[in-house]
């Protein structure tokens, strides 16, 4: 009977927890730990609340120290840990996983808190640890990273001998009916979103401005919208393991009323992630009192949380792969894709579809894990391990998939 711990307890982890719910042949009992205890007993409420029975503990732990994790590690003794926290996190939950026999699985590569950066040098250090170890770790199961890995991996197996060009397109075309709000953590998300774009040709990496690159894109039962190139962590693994790519470059969509809030945002000073000392209060001698903030971190705090939106979010997301390459000596292209319903992610899990389409392939993967399917010591990414039976599970999972043989890629 393997038991699964969860960190994290925001709209990924709830989805994730919804559908290990829904398997539980698989996931025989789940404990959910998050910096904030009553976060983790809303969970496993909603949970039980829906007439699921997984046997459900909770538990207080702070993922910035690996102490903590230890303790809890060794308390819970789970054969896996799902990590859904922040990528800030991602070292101390694998340094504590090394240290007490746990295998490990996540969504996003790490990300410094000083440094709007994310690439997988960091997690790629611990192969040998994990391989000595005879522990598995799981990197970038979510959709993109993840799906998208995932999809590249069955495209190369089944339709290519080699893949030349790599387009990952990424449309959101929801609509929460809020003036301004992020799809996930907010602090994660502007991050991303306003640091330089990057893509990779002929053996280079290409720096770009932020969102500097774009062009229209016509996504299944959307439509054409704007998509704006950007770095995406994917594409460091991708081509490392797939050497005949010879163009690799990550697309999303953003409407236009989303980047005038982002420009005021940025110009405003308020996507900052530095420290700047603010005057809080004044004590009772009239002395001022001084406070430290992080600008981004404010912001997060005033924005809605992506956990509320899902309730009034209607329209669809649209991700996938578009390929070019050879097969038999012939040149041919190749559309893999998904959309995803935001009403009908939050009929199931009471979560929009971005989470809804994070918080499913990390279960699957757990999944994959936990059949022994996706199992061998060391660090990596989900593009190493065989994408049939993933893809399989998506299928009866809620996140069906489809594919364009040799049509216009437009890209």
């Amino acid at each position: 009977m393997s038991k699964i711990l969860m960190i994290g307890a925001g709209g990924v982890a709830t989805v994730a927890a919804f559908k290990m719910a829904q398997n539980a042949d698989v996931f025989p009992e789940l404990i959910i730990a998050s910096r904030r205890k009553a976060k983790c007993d809303e969970l496993a409420s909603a949970i039980r609340g829906k007439g699921y029975e997984l046997p459900i503990t909770t538990a207080a732990v702070d993922a910035d120290d690996v102490e903590q994790l230890k303790a809890l590690f060794a308390k819970f003794k789970p054969e896996i840990c799902v990590n859904l926290a922040l990528p800030y996190q991602d070292l101390t939950i694998m340094e504590a996983c090394l240290a007490c026999g746990v295998n490990y699985l996540d969504t996003a590569n790490y990300e410094p808190r000083d440094e709007a950066h994310f690439e997988y040098s960091w997690q790629w250090a611990f192969k040998e640890r994990f391989e000595k170890a005879g522990l598995t770790a799981i990197l970038g199961c979510g959709f993109d990273p993840g799906v998208s890995g995932i999809f590249t991996a069955y495209a190369a197996k089944h339709h290519f001998d080699s893949i030349t060009h790599l387009d990952i397109v990424d449309c959101n075309a929801g609509n929460h009916h809020k003036a301004f709000a992020t799809n996930f953590n907010p602090e994660i998300n502007i991050r991303e979103i306003t640091q330089k774009g990057l893509y990779y040709e002929d053996g280079q990496w290409i720096e770009t401005e932020p969102l500097e690159i774009h062009q229209p894109i016509t996504y299944p039962n959307i439509g054409p919208r704007e998509s704006y190139l950007m770095h995406h962590e994917e594409l460091e693994s991708l081509v490392k393991n797939y050497p005949t790519i010879r163009r690799a470059r990550f697309w999303m969509t953003f409407g236009q009323q989303y980047l005038t809030y982002l420009d005021c945002i940025q110009n405003l000073g308020m996507s900052r992630i530095d420290e700047i000392e603010y005057e809080a209060a004044r004590a009772d001698n009239g002395e001022k009192i001084k406070v430290k903030i992080v600008p981004l971190q404010f912001l997060k705090a005033v924005l809605p949380n992506p956990q509320d939106l899902g309730e009034n979010y209607d329209g669809e997301t649209s991700i996938g792969c578009r390929i070019r390459g050879l097969k038999n000596g012939r040149e041919h292209t190749y559309y893999i894709y998904n959309n995803c319903s935001h009403q009908a992610a939050y009929r199931e899990t009471g979560m929009q579809g971005v989470s809804y389409t994070t918080g499913v392939p990390a279960m699957t993967g757990a999944m994959m894990f936990l059949k022994g399917i996706w199992r061998k010591p060391g660090v990596w990414n989900v593009e190493e391990f065989d994408p049939d039976p993933f893809l399989s599970q998506l299928n009866k999972q809620g996140l069906p998939w489809h594919e364009v043989f040799d049509g216009d890629i437009e890209l």
